[in-house]
């Protein structure tokens, strides 16, 4: 029993992760319908733009304090808010009109253009870099109960996460912005009557899906210390996997689907024989059951497109 509650814990601190990136996926998609597939490569952004702030900009890693973390963790956000504002800006809006496809090519085309362009020996390098200590005696457990530990990593990816997504969840549902941006996702045309502003809410979702996903980046670096120009493209795949599950287009079901693909994943590496080479596989054996039996996800709705 001790041991399926540490799979749990685990699988939560995971999920967490998940979910922060899935949120970025499924608002894109449900004011656009576009899948952004670059958005796993802004999650490994941040964790590139923490990299930078920590060591070669401000050297905010040679003695570790929680408020030298706080302002890595707004830097890179803020930093990959700025990513988000210009792939929206430059590569997607002038699409806006064009075939769907086109705007799906696109999106493959920012993915590898970050993925390259970061193993640039003069933008990061191919190799992968340790991420130094920015959290002082972050390692270790924070408590134990009856042999289940919660580590202090852990706890930290939690308490971010609820914090982030409650934040997200007062901005979308009880403020004006956010108010303009559902009614965008609901219909533009109708949105544009009645005099909300769709360039600036389009921007401002992108804005604000790739700031989650600079939170998970530095998140995930802090767990397990390094980062690598390639880290975004499993966890995208994955996130992406999520959003299907919960419904994408679909917040709470962007977080479901991420806290449920995070636990299936741990559980079938702890108890399946060699679980840890199926693992990943998990995910996708899990977008086709999705797509065979509820294409439109665990709290998503049938929707009727005219042709």
């Amino acid at each position: 029993m001790e041991e399926f509650l540490q799979q749990l814990v685990n699988g939560l601190s995971y999920g967490a992760i998940i979910a922060l990136i899935a949120v970025g996926y499924t608002m894109v998609y449900g004011v656009l319908r576009l899948i952004n597939f670059a958005h796993g490569d802004v999650y490994m952004l941040g964790a590139m733009f923490a990299f930078y702030a920590a060591t070669n900009w401000f050297g905010l890693s040679a003695e570790p304090t929680w408020p030298k973390f706080f302002l890595i963790l707004l830097v890179a956000m803020t930093l990959c808010g700025i990513v988000g504002f210009l792939i929206e800006r430059l590569a997607y809006r002038p699409l806006r009109d064009a075939p769907r496809i086109n705007s799906l090519i696109t999106a493959i085309g920012v993915s590898l253009f970050i993925q390259y362009g970061g193993q640039q020996t003069a933008v990061f390098g191919p190799n992968p870099r340790s991420f130094p200590q920015i959290i002082p005696n972050i390692s270790g457990e924070l408590f134990n109960i009856h042999g289940v530990t919660v580590s202090k990593v852990d706890a930290l990816i939690l308490v971010v996460t609820v914090v982030l997504m409650s934040a997200l969840t007062y901005l979308v549902m009880f403020t004006r912005t956010g108010l303009a941006l559902r009614a965008v996702s609901f219909r533009f045309d109708t949105a544009a009557l009645m005099g909300i502003p769709i360039n600036r809410i389009i921007s401002f979702t992108f804005v604000l899906g790739s700031v989650l996903a600079a939170a998970a980046g530095v998140l995930v670096a802090i767990k397990y210390p390094k980062v690598d120009p390639l880290m975004g493209l499993m966890p995208g795949v994955k996130a992406f996997v999520a959003a299907v599950l919960g419904g994408i287009g679909n917040i709470p079901g962007a977080v479901c689907g991420g806290l449920l693909l995070g636990l299936t994943e741990v559980l079938v590496a702890g108890y399946l024989p060699k679980g840890s080479q199926y693992k990943d596989g998990v995910a996708f054996v899990i977008l086709i059951a999705v797509l065979l039996v509820k294409p439109s996800g665990l709290l998503g709705k049938n929707t009727i497109e005219k042709v």
